[in-house]
């Protein structure tokens, strides 16, 4: 029978393609840059016409709001999630544990460990009693819904939570926590082959694995998971906004306000304010900005190199290439950015020039010219003169009177030091 569907095949020229698992791997924090790196993968699997997403994680926690984000990621996917702490001494903690058991097969390896979801402030203090007690029955509710959607141990969702609970891969699977305890994960794969899941509304499906296909984090992974770990992601927004204040405060320092612009663009993706994308796009506009203005503005190339920073940042965030179908290397990217780094450092040399030549123009004129005093004051040694048609202060060691002539010696800023001109009788 094989055989004859086989000739079938080659027959009607019907193209069969194999099935493919894209596999990703999870060892931070959860934040942004974790929500950000499974959305691209999951829209690189559906473009590739993947069955499956295969996620190994090992995490010690991270943002609530983000895990929460990933979860209704995974339960509205079109694919399954095979998700499998791993490797062996690795842990599924808080974050981890509630992604796990969102999963649509779960497992551990020997010497893992999954829970400890109990919800704490960033900053390490203790939480308001009442706050503690909504949060916890927030999410307590949240995770008992998502066990009994995934029918696993609505006890052991709750204990994780109330109870900071946790287990190790061993007593998880007995208790029904997680789905598979596989010595590796070949033998979680071919367990995970064929399992009824339940995607979205639809009926249950069997789970299919292909051949792994490596999804990476990239630059633009390692770069956003830099800057959306949640306590470094507060510091950069409270820096920055203090930044900021600086420049105002203290206008022409430049170099307060260009690192402050930037870091507040960064926390606000950090802090889901900012869709990765659109924040890629600001980050541009802000740095082409800064580069317009360091040919009108003396920033000693605070502001050049500030541009250019945060154009070369955005530039990475700007497209995701299962989203638009484009996609900007890294060998697109660095020639545009010192293209433009070269076009306005050559305009602001050129601007600096000419300002410099019309300086040198200017003093050379006044000297060359001479003024009539057409007001006087402090005794005669300070007052203005008429010159060229323009009316400048002038200061003189000799008292001058009015309609005295005099040349000009030097320039200081808008004030002339002048010499009467003495005529001969």
């Amino acid at each position: 029978m094989k055989l004859l569907v086989s000739v079938l095949i080659l027959l009607l020229g019907i193209k069969v393609s194999a099935a493919c698992t894209v596999a990703v791997t999870i060892n931070e924090a959860i934040s942004a840059s974790t929500l950000d790196y499974l959305e691209r993968a999951e829209k690189s699997a559906i473009e590739k016409k993947c069955d499956s997403l295969f996620v190994r994680l090992n995490t010690p926690g991270g943002s609530l709001q983000s895990t929460r984000l990933i979860v209704e990621k995974i339960l509205a996917s079109s694919i399954p999630y095979m998700c499998l702490i791993t490797p062996s001494g690795g842990h599924a903690g808080s974050a981890g544990a509630i992604i796990l058991q969102a999963c649509h097969v779960s497992g551990g390896l020997p010497a893992t460990n999954v829970g400890a979801a109990t919800p704490i402030l960033g900053s390490g203090e203790q939480m308001p009693e009442d706050l503690r007690k909504k949060m916890i029955n927030d999410t307590v509710s949240w995770m008992e819904g998502v066990a009994k959607l995934r029918g696993r141990s609505q006890k052991f969702s709750r204990d994780i939570v109330t109870e900071a609970a946790s287990l190790s891969s061993e007593d998880a699977q007995k208790q029904g926590a997680i789905d598979i305890l596989a010595v590796n994960e070949t033998e979680f794969l071919k367990q995970a082959q064929g399992r009824k899941v339940k995607i979205g509304e639809q009926k249950e499906i069997p789970v299919v694995v292909g051949d792994l296909q490596e999804f990476a984090p990239d630059l633009r992974y390692k770069v956003l998971n830099l800057v959306a770990d949640p306590e470094f992601a507060y510091l950069l927004f409270m820096g920055s906004l203090a930044l900021l204040y600086v420049e105002v405060t203290h206008p022409g320092l430049i170099a307060p306000g260009v690192i402050g612009g930037v870091g507040l663009v960064l926390s606000l993706i950090a802090f889901h304010k900012l869709d990765v994308a659109w924040g890629g796009l600001a980050l541009i506009l802000l740095g082409i900005g800064f580069l317009i203005a360091e040919l009108f503005v003396p920033s000693f190339g605070a502001l050049g190199i500030g541009g250019l920073i945060s154009v070369f940042v955005g530039s990475l965030f700007l497209f995701d290439p299962q989203t638009t179908g484009y996609h900007l290397p890294l060998s697109v990217i660095t020639p545009v950015v010192l293209v433009l780094g070269l076009i306005f450092l050559s305009l602001g040399y050129l601007a600096f020039g000419t300002l410099k030549l019309k300086k040198r123009d200017l003093d050379h004129d006044l000297q060359e010219a001479e003024g009539m005093v057409v007001s006087v004051e402090a005794g005669g040694h300070r007052g203005q003169i008429q010159i060229m048609g323009e009316t400048w202060k002038f200061v003189s060691e000799d008292p001058l009177e009015i309609t005295d002539r005099v040349q000009v010696n030097s320039r200081q800023g808008l004030t002339l030091l002048v010499k009467k001109v003495k005529r001969s009788r």
